[in-house]
């Protein structure tokens, strides 16, 4: 996947991380969702390149990834508070 840059990926990051805290009905601050959008495409596109598979589209590429990351994230952080 293409660098998009620090401020992007902060912003978009946040953009994807807030989407995913409403969709997931999980209340996040700023900064964690920020951080949930970020952390949320590193880790969507490494399991996507286990399978060979790679997201393209820059920026939006990078929200699509960070929205499905952030969503599993969410997802893994209620299986352990259980």
């Amino acid at each position: 996947m293409e660098s998009v840059g620090w401020i992007s990926a902060i912003i978009i990051g946040g953009l994807a991380g807030w989407l995913a805290g409403k969709l997931m009905e999980a209340r996040y601050g700023i900064f964690l969702n920020i951080v949930l959008g970020i952390v949320g495409s590193v880790i969507a596109s490494a399991i996507l390149a286990q399978f060979h598979l790679e997201v393209v589209g820059g920026r939006l590429g990078y929200f699509v990834t960070g929205f499905l990351g952030a969503c599993l994230l969410i997802f893994l952080a209620r299986l352990v508070r259980r």
